[in-house]
């Protein structure tokens, strides 16, 4: 019964493994983000797929651009999912060491704090790779001109 730790250093234990586990939550809800970008883009390639049997010349062009974009889009997300998911597993590793070295008094604070430094790692390139998708798309977003009739409001707002 002497071989048990005390009750308050399990409870500095659990203290030390909340913030992890808040970075946990965190990192559900980005990966819930990704997941619906990624839903959308895949939605987008399928529509994209029959406009593109159905067309020709600078429209089919038009297409296969934006496929091109969707496609690397879909890896670039799929990328940072994968990231960010090896940053939860090191997380929860993270959180399960913290207690292994606690109860059976094991001197890891070098591998937690790799762990740590790890978990951290693998989220912020899973980050960055989000930011880089992020900008991907919206540097393909735009209005054709044509469509703005830019020409006809103005005559509009002349006219009022």
């Amino acid at each position: 019964m002497h071989d048990l730790p005390a009750i308050s250093s399990i409870a500095q234990t659990i203290q030390l493994a909340i913030a992890p586990v808040f970075l946990l939550a965190g990192i559900g809800s980005i990966l819930n983000v990704l997941a619906g970008r990624l839903a959308r883009v895949v939605d987008r390639s399928r529509v994209l797929e029959e406009l593109h049997a159905n067309s020709e010349g600078e429209e089919h062009q038009r297409y296969v651009e934006e496929l091109r974009i969707v496609d690397r889009r879909m890896r670039l997300t799929n990328t940072a999912i994968a990231l960010i998911v090896a940053s939860a597993i090191v997380v929860c590793a993270l959180v399960a060491l913290l207690f292994i070295t606690q109860l059976a008094g094991l001197p890891f604070r070098v591998a937690v704090a790799i762990a740590f430094v790890l978990g951290m790692s693998l989220l912020v390139a899973g980050l960055v790779l989000f930011l880089i998708e992020i900008n991907l798309a919206l540097s393909y977003v735009h209005v054709r001109e044509e469509l703005l009739e830019r020409d006809e409001r103005r005559r509009r707002w002349r006219t009022k």
